[in-house]
């Protein structure tokens, strides 16, 4: 096809207008507008919806929550060699050691053998209740741990070890009850390898950010085939934990991939005391030997800038929001309390999982920062009124997550479900399409083979294996869709709900969640 006619640059609309204009005035238009893009057919089933609400929690994996749903692809159908963890040298390891902070073995945590174990049962027997460590979850390591779809190295590039093996009896949540009423995908991957920071971008704009100007000591050391650099001492699996030289927070070509904070407040990177208390430092803040340079604002299209185009309204509300830029804008000297920070009082905001505050479209005093970047306060008081736009994201705060080493279980699980009651009560519901789903499987393991191919991967992934729900009168009940689907699915709904311009990234063959309607 000739690029200028690639439809993935291109309003269909104006398109179209400008084909039968064309067609009126110039010989021979006919055959040039055969060539053209047709806007994606809405079917039925689509037409139907008038409002999405995307649930969007934290950090685990289909088989630590749902390996044992009934009727899903779950651990049970897991192969030998997908259960067994391999040591670098592609040994298996002779156990499953849990490593501390110290990637030493960690005497709290049994010796287990080497296949996937209950977190809550004997003889680990954490209660959900409890807050348990969180493994590695960086871009690098995830393609390793993921070895061609044989997922067999997810304990050897682990910072926790064998931990990443573990996974709950999930008929304790309540969500699973959602799952069970309505439809549970089976087969939905992460959009990007790695890390919440890349799959909160790629969510918004099925895209890596650019960080050209990052130093060196920001991009990730590779060896010759493409592999992260272990240092000469590293440890075996059977003794401590993997020793990376450098992970790196942007690729050796300047794509930003691991978390990096964004440039305006709320950021991990506080205001200079004479500027201006909007933006972080550009200077940065000094970390872990290094200076942590906040992101440069991005420029690449949006799934909100794309849904603005059609005038489709549109928000992304975030618990915590207004305290979190409270708190960023402080004197720089001050503590802060609410930005990566716990304590009983606090929501544990996390800056990097704002997609949008790292977009120069969405800077602060622009209009679509003040029309579209909302607290979750609103969230709550949008469904109550009925009155919730178009299209709703909905980032829950830190603690409200489920994220590993910070929180709970329990707490973000009973958040999200007393969510989707009141969804259910609001005056929108009738024509309501609600998914839940993970930002990224939190370093834990998952046998299904991440598809890969023209259409199904890219550079950029997809990764790992996520929950994720679909909710609604629409949807069919006590379903488990098997589609092909990824964090891209969310992005190719909308767009061929709502007749947008599709966006570049977004890959071909993932399904768009047709197949989870009735």
């Amino acid at each position: 096809m000739n690029p200028k006619l690639d439809p993935r640059f291109f309003n269909f609309n104006t398109y179209r207008l400008t084909c039968l204009a064309v067609a009126l005035g110039v010989s021979g238009a006919l055959v040039a507008c055969a060539e053209m893009p047709q806007a994606p057919a809405r079917s039925a089933q689509l037409e139907r919806i008038r409002n999405v609400v995307v649930i969007y929690a934290e950090n685990h994996s289909f088989d630590n929550i749902y390996g044992l749903f009934p009727g899903a692809n779950g651990i049970a159908r897991a192969t030998p060699e997908q259960k067994l963890q391999l040591d670098h040298d592609g040994i298996p390891l002779k156990e499953l050691l849990v490593f501390g902070n110290d990637g030493r073995p960690d005497a709290r945590f049994p010796a287990m053998p080497n296949a996937p174990f209950r977190i809550d049962a004997p003889p680990v027997n954490r209660a959900p209740t409890q807050i348990v460590p969180s493994p590695t979850h960086l871009f690098y390591n995830n393609q390793e741990q993921i070895n061609g779809g044989k997922n067999n190295r997810f304990a050897a590039l682990s910072a926790v070890g064998g931990w990443v093996m573990g996974h709950y009896d999930g008929s304790q949540f309540r969500l699973w009850q959602w799952a069970k009423d309505y439809t549970l995908a089976d087969n939905f991957y992460m959009g990007a390898f790695g890390g919440s920071y890349l799959n909160h971008q790629y969510l918004v704009c099925a895209c890596a950010p650019r960080f050209d100007s990052a130093p060196a000591d920001m991009r990730a050391a590779l060896d010759a085939d493409g592999h992260l650099q272990k240092r000469p001492r590293s440890p075996s699996g059977n003794t401590g934990a993997v020793q990376i030289v450098n992970s790196g927070q942007v690729t050796p070509d300047g794509y930003s991939i691991n978390t990096t904070q964004p440039p305006y407040q709320p950021s991990g990177i506080p205001p200079v005391a004479s500027g201006a208390r909007e933006l972080a430092n550009p200077a940065g803040n000094a970390r872990g030997g290094h200076v942590d340079l906040p992101l440069p604002a991005q420029t690449s299209k949006t799934i909100g800038d794309t849904l603005s185009a059609k005038g489709v309204e549109w928000a992304w509300y975030s618990g915590g929001f207004q305290r979190a830029l409270n708190d960023g804008m402080q004197d720089p000297a001050a503590a802060r309390k609410v930005i990566y920070a716990g304590g009983p009082d606090s929501p544990n905001f996390q800056p990097h999982h704002q997609p949008f505050n790292y977009f120069a479209a969405y800077a602060p005093g622009t209009a679509a920062r003040a029309q579209h970047l909302r607290d979750g306060t609103d969230f709550e008081q949008a469904i109550a009124s009925g009155k919730l736009p178009v299209v709703s994201f909905y980032k829950p705060a830190g603690v409200n997550t489920q994220h590993p080493s910070y929180t709970d279980m329990v707490t973000g699980d009973g958040h999200i479900a007393d969510l989707l009651d009141k969804l259910k009560a609001s005056p929108q519901w009738q024509n309501m399409l609600v998914i839940v789903t993970y930002d990224e499987n939190g370093g834990y393991w998952d046998h299904a083979t991440p598809p890969t191919g023209p259409g199904w991967g890219d550079r950029w992934g997809p990764g790992t294996r996520i929950p994720a729900l679909l909710i609604g009168p629409m949807v069919k009940k006590g379903f488990v869709d098997s589609t092909v689907y990824d964090t891209g699915s969310i992005i190719k709904l909308l767009t061929h709900r709502f007749g947008l311009e599709p966006l570049p990234g977004v890959r071909e063959k993932i399904g768009d969640f047709t197949g989870a309607l009735q």
